[in-house]
């Protein structure tokens, strides 16, 4: 999980970057699952959570190096976003459901 906040004056501007530069990157990566992106807005501007789902830490790391805990942030994704957490947290699913 990672998370980035924008200015509410460029609110597409991650989105169409982590759709063009970040997806692809990851979709090559063997043990990527699958991304989520989410957006909360407030006067104050825009969150931004990206969760990955890997099938493996070693998956993880073949994207993030061997720190695995420190988030890989693209100078594009830098210029899109007011505010970015540094680190990124991992966590193990328990249990998942859906609906078909």
């Amino acid at each position: 999980m990672w998370r980035g906040r924008a200015d509410l004056s460029r609110p597409q501007a991650y989105p169409e970057h982590f759709r063009r530069n970040v997806l692809p990157e990851l979709q090559a990566i063997d043990g990527f699952r699958g991304a989520t992106l989410l957006r909360h807005d407030s006067p104050n501007g825009i969150e931004f959570v990206v969760l990955t789902r890997w099938a493996s830490m070693e998956a993880i790391h073949a994207f993030a190096g061997t720190d695995a805990e420190k988030a890989v942030v693209e100078p594009e994704a830098v210029a899109a976003l007011a505010s970015y957490d540094r680190t990124v947290r991992h966590y193990e699913v328990l249990d998942e459901s859906g609906s078909a």
